[in-house]
């Protein structure tokens, strides 16, 4: 079993962006859900972006004139973002995420945990220290929004099997299997080279989150919590503090 850094490394970073759609669709995506929520009209200055990836979000907030901190495990999807952001005030840095105040340069108008980014935390303990950790570090004009995916639900039997993404040269599926507090998921791709198909295959696990202990600790640490449904039918949490 390898770890989230290892298997993105490894396998889904260099196809991250072609998965997504290829990056200037990915990135209007990103544009259109955070306008969505009203993120790009309130007059944040600084962001942070957990989980940045290629910058579907990042880039977004930048071209609306916030400075960015986006932060992620893969140099890949890093060197991605830089290579759009272009000359956007966007800083990237390769930590983990609950890693990210060493990097700040002031304190964040809104931290964003998107994509399925929450959910590769290796424990709930890591999920609650994050939130308790976001919350002590925004700004009274404090905007937090996660995006995940709902595991609590084991699916059974052929539903484990998902199609996530192909083409002519390129095949992605995984399948799921549960435990008690994770599931593992297994992500095969073929892609075609000189002729013929090859396949590479790996695994990591990903913590399983119900929606309603999600929001609970947020609440806990003073959040309101609007609950909505986010990109890919994901779950998504937009929190502030009074």
């Amino acid at each position: 079993m390898t770890s989230a850094l290892e298997h993105y490394e490894k396998l889904l970073a260099p196809v991250y962006s072609w998965m997504a759609g290829g990056t200037e669709s990915a990135i209007t995506r990103g544009q259109d859900e955070l306008a969505e929520i009203g993120l790009l009209n309130r007059g944040a200055r600084y962001a942070v972006d957990l989980g940045a990836g290629f910058g579907m979000h990042s880039i977004p907030l930048a071209r609306a004139g916030c400075r960015v901190l986006a932060v992620d495990s893969s140099a890949i999807l890093l060197n991605e973002l830089k290579a759009h952001a272009n000359a956007l005030a966007v800083t990237t840095v390769q930590d983990d995420l609950l890693d990210f105040p060493r990097h700040l340069a002031g304190r964040p108008d809104i931290v964003l945990c998107m994509g399925d980014t929450l959910t590769h935390l290796p424990e709930l303990s890591s999920v609650t220290s994050l939130i308790a950790t976001v919350a002590k570090h925004l700004s009274p004009v404090n905007h937090f929004v996660i995006t995940f995916r709902d595991y609590s639900k084991a699916l059974e039997g052929p539903n484990r099997f998902i199609p996530v993404k192909s083409d002519e040269s390129r095949i992605l599926t995984c399948y799921l299997e549960y435990d008690e507090a994770t599931v593992q998921v297994h992500d095969i791709l073929h892609e075609f080279n000189e002729g013929a198909w090859g396949m590479r295959v790996s695994a990591y696990r990903k913590v399983r989150l119900a929606p309603g202990w999600v929001k609970d600790q947020l609440e806990k640490c003073g959040f309101v919590v609007a609950v909505g449904v986010g990109l890919s039918g994901m779950t998504r949490m937009c929190a502030t503090r009074a």
